[in-house]
This record gives C-alpha cells, sequence and structure tokens, in this order.
C-alpha cells in the first residue's frame, strides 16, 4: 500500500473530485430512478425505483470490496490484483499523519478517488435497469447488478482507465466513459433485452410514459450530474476540467436540438421526450471527448449524436427486434460508440496532448461491445440456472409494483 504524508494532499483538486463523486452519484440517485420511472407504466413504477436504489446500494459494496481493486491496480494488461481489496483503499493514519494514494492521482486521497469510480461503477450498472423493466424479477437483478459489476465494468475499465491497461496502450481516448460506461452498459442491455424476452403486449399495446415531468427532472438532475462526470474526471480544478464543463452543456444542447428538429420533420410536431432523448444522448457523446476537444467540435458532436442516437431509437431498434424498454442500447450503446469515433475525428492534439486514430477508437469500441456482450450473457445464463430471470405472467400483467414489492405509486 503506498502510503504518503497529509501534506502531499491537493486540497483544492480533493474538493473539486469529491464534489464531483457527489454530482454522479446524483446522477443515479435520483436522476436515472426519475428518468426510468417517468417512462414506465404506472404499475412498474415502484419497482423501477427500487432497482435502481437497490442496485447502486449493491455496486457500491461490490466496488469497495473487490470492483476497485480489480480495475486500478497495474497488475497485467488485462486485470487488477487484490491488493486494494477489501475497503484497503481507504486507509486513512491519523497518528502517523499519513493515508493511502493511487499511483493514478497521488495528489488525491485514495478515498475520493476510489469513491468517484465508484460511482461510474454505480451508474453503469444502473443504466442497464432501462432495457429489462416490467418484466425482470428482482432478485435476479439484484444477482446480476453483483455479478456484472466485478466481472465485466472492472475489467473493461482496467482495460482503459489502468495505465497498464492494454487498451490504454493501445493508445485508446476515453477521458470519461464513453467505452467504458455507454458502450459497456448499452451492449449488456440489449443482450438482456434478447435473453429475457418482450414484454407482454408489446407491439401490439400503447405503453404510454406514466409521467415525462418525472422523466423531465431525471433529465435535468443527469444534466447537473454530467458536469461533475465529465469535468471531474480531469481530477484536478483545472482548465481541462472548466473546458470539459463547457463542451458538456454545448453538445447535450446541440444533440437535444438535434433529435428534436428531425422528429419535428417526420412526426410533424416536437416532442418533449425527444428533446430529452436528445440531450441524453449529446451527454453521452461527449463523454469520451470531454478533456480532448474544443467548444466548436462539441456542436458537431452534439449534433451528429442526437441525429445517431433518433435512428438507434427508432429505426435500428426496430430492425434489432429486441424490447429495449427505454432505449438504452438506442441512445447510450449508439451514442457511446459515435462518440468514442468521433473523438478521433475532433480531438485536438494541443489540449489531449496525444492523437488518435479511428482505428484504435474502434479496436477499444469492439473489444469492450464483444466483452460486454459475451460476458452478461454467461453472468445471466449463469444466474438462470440458479433462478427465474423473468416474473410469471399474470405477476406481469398485475404490475411488478404489487406483485413482488406489496407497494403502489399513488
Amino acid at each position: 500500500m503506498e502510503l504518503v504524508p497529509l501534506t502531499a494532499i491537493d486540497k483544492a483538486d480533493t474538493a473539486w473530485v469529491m464534489t464531483s463523486a457527489a454530482l454522479v452519484l446524483l446522477m443515479t440517485l435520483p436522476g436515472i430512478a426519475l428518468f426510468y420511472a417517468g417512462l414506465v407504466r404506472r404499475k412498474n413504477v415502484v419497482n423501477t425505483m427500487a432497482a435502481v436504489f437497490a442496485v447502486a446500494c449493491i455496486v457500491t459494496l461490490t466496488w469497495f470490496g473487490i470492483g476497485y481493486s480489480l480495475a486500478f491496480t497495474a497488475d497485467s494488461a488485462w486485470l487488477g490484483n487484490l491488493s486494494r481489496a477489501w475497503f484497503a483503499s481507504l486507509h486513512f493514519d491519523g497518528k502517523r499523519n499519513v493515508l493511502a494514494v493511487s499511483h493514478l492521482a497521488p495528489h488525491l486521497p485514495e478515498a475520493a478517488y476510489a469513491l468517484f469510480q465508484a460511482a461510474f461503477a454505480i451508474i453503469t450498472t444502473s443504466l442497464i435497469v432501462g432495457a429489462v423493466v416490467e418484466r425482470m424479477r428482482f432478485a435476479a437483478m439484484l444477482v446480476f447488478a453483483a455479478l456484472w459489476s466485478v466481472l465485466i465494468y472492472a475489467p473493461v475499465a482496467h482495460w482503459v482507465w489502468e495505465g497498464s491497461g492494454w487498451l490504454n496502450q493501445l493508445g485508446a481516448l476515453d477521458f470519461a466513459g464513453g467505452a467504458v460506461v455507454h458502450v459497456n452498459a448499452g451492449v449488456a442491455a440489449l443482450v438482456c433485452a434478447y435473453v429475457l424476452g418482450r414484454r407482454r403486449g408489446y407491439g401490439t399495446e400503447a405503453f404510454e410514459p406514466n409521467s415525462l415531468g418525472w422523466t423531465a427532472m431525471g433529465t435535468a438532475l443527469l444534466l447537473f450530474g454530467w458536469f461533475g462526470f465529465n469535468a471531474g474526471s480531469a481530477l484536478s480544478a483545472d482548465g481541462r476540467a472548466a473546458l470539459a464543463f463547457v463542451v458538456t452543456l454545448v453538445a447535450a444542447s446541440a444533440a437535444g436540438l438535434s433529435w428534436m428538429l428531425l422528429e419535428w420533420i417526420r412526426r410533424g410536431a416536437p416532442t418533449l421526450l425527444g428533446l430529452l432523448s436528445g440531450m441524453v444522448g449529446g451527454l453521452v457523446a461527449i463523454t469520451p471527448a470531454a478533456g480532448f476537444v474544443q467548444v466548436g467540435s462539441a456542436v458537431w458532436i452534439g449534433l451528429i449524436a442526437g441525429a445517431v442516437c433518433y435512428w438507434g431509437a427508432t429505426w435500428l431498434k426496430r430492425r434489432l427486434g429486441a424490447d429495449d424498454s427505454l432505449d438504452v442500447f438506442g441512445v447510450h450503446g449508439v451514442g457511446g460508440i459515435a462518440g468514442s469515433l468521433l473523438t478521433a475525428v475532433f480531438a485536438d492534439p494541443l489540449i489531449a496532448g496525444t492523437g488518435a486514430t479511428v482505428l484504435n477508437q474502434l479496436v477499444a469500441v469492439l473489444a469492450v461491445a464483444a466483452y460486454s456482450a459475451v460476458g452478461t450473457l454467461l453472468v445471466l445464463t449463469v444466474i438462470r440456472l440458479l433462478m427465474p430471470l423473468r416474473v410469471d405472467s399474470v405477476e406481469e400483467m398485475e404490475g411488478l409494483d404489487i406483485s413482488l414489492h406489496l407497494e403502489r405509486q399513488h
């Protein structure tokens, strides 16, 4: 364990990273919970919120227990070791005035760095909930979250963000999680949707959102928290963080308008849901590029992201045929892929400090997508041997709020 004197810690950067961690946690609780709960039918609101909150609780423990150590220790190109397992990274000795730091951020207490990364692990796993709502058994979801966060998320984070990781060594750029978070979660969500099958009535009944107001509030919290997501990834209160903050807002705005205008042209009316979905798509796409691009480039990334995410949630979704309930793949998967590739197109070497190639970015996207798809399928297969993945038809028709939780949203 690497211990340094308390005086070696940068207090301003520590304050910024801890604030950013809180902002990223806000994205999940209550951001994602409200965003998703507003989109499901009223009979499944409690279950959707419970799933997001429970996943956050589980991943917090799996992350500090083992996931962080596997992701952020420099043991090999493929996976870390267990030297930071079971909360060792949080070591603090006030008597000797020393504390643990990570080799990736020696100016921060490792507790702050691990917390910031925990918030990423939590939201990535929570995103998958949106693909399986209204039909996945609650117990199966909890087991899935525990296994997926350790076996899928942690290795991918190691590949991309740990200095010894093979994609990091390759030169792939992912400032705040285009591949690690969004491609990873989006592909996993698509696999889950295929394995679980379609909801009863899908394609023949209108599944109307129960509260677009909740979804709008959730989007606002996502936007607010995303500033910590992207700007916090600079790990310092500096110029790169300020730039990442600005391009995040610019890309989200451009993408929201892009999706809205396309839908306006095609459907004859601008919708609130389209505007909100476009903003989220823009946030997703700017994530891998946030610390590497100029503001003008963020406009283009946002405009492109709004269009491709609209395509992903409409035409592509129909072609794929999976009931990805809340378009996790269409927005996060497609947006993450587009953003990762566009990072190579728009990254400014004067900001990034290095060049990027479309080939390297494509290798990273394909590697993460393949590992996430195969790993998610294996995790679901193992769980299916232990318990049913899906509720029965009576429980599904009654609604998961009453059938699983004995509660109802009034």
